[in-house]
């Protein structure tokens, strides 16, 4: 899992790197429309991470009426919401990039480069919902080997269109989107195949967990609403904030374009150590196993989270540290930002990693509502507020707006960790209806 998401996040890297080539301006266009793209992206991936752990609370209990009803809610919610998302990106994307662009050349990039993104949205809403399935039923490789097979096609094919190789004109900024588009259609179609090779006999399976298709449908949303919810805040919260950082000198928001794929991909080592920890405890829960072996298997996941942030520490300390060599081509002053931020990059994978054992143990347990507060809260009552008084009135430096993600954790420690200290989610029984 880990492997899979640092290929995702990591193509995101890829594009910037590449398209870092082409100046600040092109980088700023990147980011404006990767920003508006990710809320559609965010919601997407929000209720594949909902369906990631009712497939694993089904895998957990060996039904496979369940399991098939996981996966076809998960399919028809994802698929409603990327269309859903692609409308309203075209009605309001181009005035979103206008009001939000820091220049006229910067907007027309923008656009360029949301237009074929688009693409990569629809591939995204089957994809992602396809390797939850896999990565809840336990077949964790399955959406890596996908990755594996489209990180060449995105790399090969981004540099050919971006720089205008092999007789192909040079569609700059616009190029990094049409790789990224072929990717996720290599990606999409070995998941499928897999799918019908290995879970063909679902579609035979009769009846679904509820009376009829659409009562499994608002069932599974149900459950699914309050965990998606938090993602969704959570990756809106950020693209508002990258909206802000819009504002920023464009040196300083070509340095966040810059660290923000990075603190996602080095991230993902705890991130998803932590999803793999609820989607195991869910299984555990939905086996009825005795707190003992839960307790057991948490303590052990928990020193682990703890080896995972200081490799991600590793990781930041690196990509600051050898600014000058990884973007040369661009100014002395954006690496130099980049450089400011290590301090706070030190620091931020150790409160954030143990927040995320604790978030994803209480959803594996049903106890959604709760970490859904907790994050709700502190994004739009902290984080969205602050980093607007301090981008647009205060006008600090860099560093402290990025130190902000730090202070979010900080805030959220004391409410997780009481919770899961309490131990009333090793008690939780799934509802069987």
């Amino acid at each position: 899992m880990t492997l899979k998401a640092i290929i995702l996040h990591g193509t995101v890297v890829i594009d910037a790197y590449l398209v870092s080539a082409l100046g600040e301006a092109a980088l700023a266009a990147m980011g404006l429309a990767a920003a508006i793209a990710g809320f559609v992206l965010g919601a997407i991936l929000a209720f594949a991470n909902a369906m990631q752990i009712r497939a694993a609370q089904a895998f957990g209990s060996g039904d496979p009426v369940f399991v098939k009803s996981a996966l076809a809610s998960g399919l028809t919610v994802s698929l409603v919401i990327g269309l859903l998302g692609l409308g309203i990106i075209l009605v309001f994307g181009e005035a979103l990039i206008g009001s939000m662009s820091p220049s006229d050349e910067v907007g027309r990039l923008a656009r360029d480069y949301l237009a074929v993104f688009s693409l990569v949205i629809l591939g995204e809403a089957i994809g992602q919902c396809l390797s939850s399935h896999f990565n809840g039923c336990g077949r964790t490789t399955l959406p890596l080997y996908s990755f594996c097979l489209s990180l060449p096609v995105n790399v090969i094919a981004s540099i050919v269109l971006i720089h205008g190789h092999l007789g192909f004109p040079a569609f700059g900024v616009a190029g990094a989107a049409m790789g990224s588009a072929l990717a996720v259609a290599v990606q999409v179609g070995f998941l499928g195949w897999r799918l019908l090779r290995l879970d063909s006999d679902l579609f035979r399976v009769p009846g679904w967990r509820q009376d009829a298709f659409p009562a499994t449908l608002l069932r599974h949303l149900v459950f699914s609403l309050p965990i998606a919810a938090t993602f969704i805040s959570a990756t809106f919260a950020t693209h508002v904030c990258t909206l802000i950082y819009a504002r920023l000198e464009l040196n300083e928001f070509a340095a966040m374009t810059l660290i923000a794929p990075w603190i996602m991909v080095a991230g993902t080592i705890g991130m998803q150590w932590a999803q793999a920890t609820g989607i195991i405890v869910a299984q555990l829960l939905g086996q009825g196993q005795t707190e003992a072996t839960l307790d057991r298997f948490l303590s052990s996941a928990w020193r682990g989270a703890f080896w995972a942030a200081g490799a991600v520490a590793l990781i930041y300390a690196g990509v600051c540290l050898s600014a000058r060599f990884l973007y040369a081509d661009l100014s002395q002053e954006t690496r130099l930002f980049l450089l400011s931020f290590l301090p706070v990059l030190l620091l931020l994978p150790f409160p954030k990693g143990s927040n995320a054992i604790c978030g994803n143990t209480l959803r594996a347990s049903g106890d959604t509502i709760y970490v859904m507060h907790i994050f709700v809260w502190a994004q739009w009552l902290f984080r969205v507020p602050a980093t607007a008084l301090a981008v647009l009135w205060l006008d600090l430096s860099v560093f402290w707006v990025l130190s902000l993600l730090l202070w979010e954790e900080f805030l959220k420690f004391p409410a997780f960790h009481r919770r899961l200290l309490r131990g009333e989610w090793k008690r939780a029984v799934f509802d069987q209806n």
